[in-house]
C-alpha cells in the first residue's frame, strides 16, 4: 500500500514530527547534551518507523516536496544575510586566521571523502555526502546537498549526508573536550590563562534589539526580494554550464543586500528577526528531509560509510590539534578554539560553544574564543563551504 500526502499533508506531518522531536528532546538529558536537533531527533524516529512499514510490506509512504525547496531556500538566503564584510573587518587578525583554518578544513574533507570513494569505488559524490557537506555543514548543508547529488546519480546521498550528520553532532561533542585537555595540560596553559584572559576590547557582533513587528515584516519582505532576485542570478550562473545548489542565487542576492546595507547605512536588515525565520525555515526544512530518508539504501553502504566516517573523525582531531591550536597562536585560547572547532567541524556551532563552556567551566574563562568561533561558525563558514562543495561537485561529479 501507498500513502500520497499532498505538499499541504506533507508539511502538516512534519510539523507533527517536529513537536514530537521536541517533547522527545526536552524529555532525554543525552540528546540535549549532544545538541542534537528537535527535527533530527523526530525525522529518525518517523524514518525507521517508515523503513519498518516499508520492509514488512504494510506502507509506504509518498510525499510532495515541493515546499521543501522553498524552506531550503528561504534558509539558505538568511545565511547569506549573515555574510556581512564590515563584521568579518571588524573580528581583527584572529577572525580571519580561524575562518582561514576553517576554510582549509572543509577542503581536507571534501578531499579524503573523494578519496574513500575511489577506493571502495563509489560514485565520488557519494563521498561527497561524508565530507564537508555533513560535518562542517551540518543537517542543513546535508539536506540541500544529498539530493543534488542523487539527482547526479550517487544513489543513496541523502540518506548518507544525514546519518553522517548525526554521527558528526555526537562524534564533535565527544571529541573536543578530551583533545583540549591534552593541549592545555601538555603545554601547561592553565599556569598561563591569566595572561590569556585578561580584559580586551573585544568588539560587539551586533547590537540586540527588542524583537518588533515591522522587523520582522521588513526581515520577510527581505528575504522574500532575495530569493526573487536570486532567481535571475542563478539563471546566469547556470549559462556557465557548472552544477550550482538552487538557493546559491538567492545567497548571494542576500549577501549584496546585506553589504550594501552594510556600506550604505540607508536601510537596515533586520539580522535577528531573520535568524529567527532562518531557524524556523531550518527546523521544517529538517523535518521533511529527515521523513524521507531511505534508511535502506544504507544496507549496501554500511561498512564503506563506516570507515569513511572514522576517517573523517580522525582528520578532524589531528587537524584541531596540530592546525587549529598552531594556526591560533599555541595558547589558551587556541585550546579551546581547538576544542571547539570540533564542534562546528563535525557537527554545528551549538555544539561548538557546549564544548568551549565545557572547557573553560574546568580551566576558566576565554572571551576571545567565545568571540571568534560563533562569528566564524555562526556567520561565515556555511557560505564558503557551499562554494567549495559545489566547486567539488563540479570537479568529480
Amino acid at each position: 500500500m501507498i500513502l500520497e500526502l499532498d505538499m499541504i499533508q506533507t508539511v502538516a506531518l512534519a510539523v507533527v514530527v517536529l513537536l514530537i522531536g521536541q517533547a522527545i528532546r526536552n524529555r532525554v538529558e543525552i540528546l540535549r547534551t549532544f545538541c542534537i536537533p528537535a527535527p533530527v531527533v523526530g525525522g529518525m524516529i518517523f524514518a525507521i518507523l517508515a523503513l519498518f512499514l516499508r520492509q514488512s510490506g504494510i506502507m509506504e509512504f509518498q510525499f510532495d516536496t515541493t515546499l521543501q525547496s522553498v524552506l531550503m531556500t528561504a534558509f539558505f538566503t538568511t545565511v547569506g544575510f549573515t555574510a556581512s564584510l564590515r563584521l568579518l573587518k571588524q573580528g581583527g587578525l584572529k577572525v580571519i586566521i580561524f575562518l582561514f583554518a576553517a576554510i582549509l578544513l572543509v577542503v581536507l574533507q571534501n578531499a579524503m571523502a573523494v578519496g574513500f570513494a575511489k577506493v571502495f569505488d563509489l560514485n565520488p559524490l557519494l563521498g561527497l555526502a561524508t565530507g564537508s557537506v555533513p560535518m562542517t555543514g551540518g543537517h542543513g548543508t546535508s539536506g540541500a546537498f544529498g539530493p543534488l547529488f542523487e539527482e547526479h546519480g550517487a544513489v543513496g546521498a541523502a540518506t548518507v549526508a544525514l546519518a553522517s550528520a548525526t554521527f558528526g553532532l555526537i562524534g564533535g561533542s565527544m571529541l573536543g573536550g578530551p583533545l583540549a585537555k591534552r593541549l592545555i595540560e601538555k603545554h601547561n596553559l592553565v599556569e598561563k590563562k591569566a595572561a590569556a584572559v585578561a580584559d580586551t576590547d573585544m568588539p560587539e557582533v551586533e547590537e540586540q534589539k527588542l524583537l518588533d513587528a515591522d522587523r520582522f515584516l521588513s526581515g520577510a519582505f527581505q528575504i522574500a526580494l532575495a530569493m526573487g532576485l536570486g532567481t535571475i542570478i542563478s539563471m546566469y550562473i547556470e549559462k556557465t554550464g557548472m552544477t550550482f545548489p538552487s538557493y546559491i542565487g538567492a545567497m548571494l542576492a542576500a549577501a549584496l543586500i546585506r553589504n550594501i546595507s552594510d556600506m550604505t547605512n540607508t536601510y537596515e536588515v533586520p539580522s535577528t528577526e531573520i535568524a529567527i525565520m532562518g531557524d524556523i525555515g531550518l527546523s521544517m526544512f529538517l523535518s521533511m528531509a529527515l521523513m524521507g530518508l531511505k534508511l535502506w539504501e544504507l544496507a549496501d553502504l554500511a561498512i564503506p560509510m563506516i570507515v569513511m566516517l572514522i576517517g573523517q573523525t580522525v582528520l578532524m582531531a589531528v587537524f584541531a590539534y596540530f592546525v587549529t591550536f598552531n594556526m591560533m597562536g599555541r595558547d589558551y585560547d587556541a585550546a579551546v578554539l581547538a576544542g571547539g572547532h570540533c564542534g562546528f567541524g563535525m557537527g554545528a556551532t551549538p555544539n561548538a560553544i557546549a564544548n568551549m563552556q565545557a572547557i573553560t567551566g574546568n580551566y576558566g574563562p576565554s572571551p576571545l574564543a567565545f568571540f571568534v568561533l560563533p562569528l566564524i561558525g555562526s556567520l561565515f563558514i556555511d557560505f564558503f563551504n557551499a562554494g567549495i562543495i559545489t566547486t567539488f561537485m563540479n570537479i568529480f561529479g
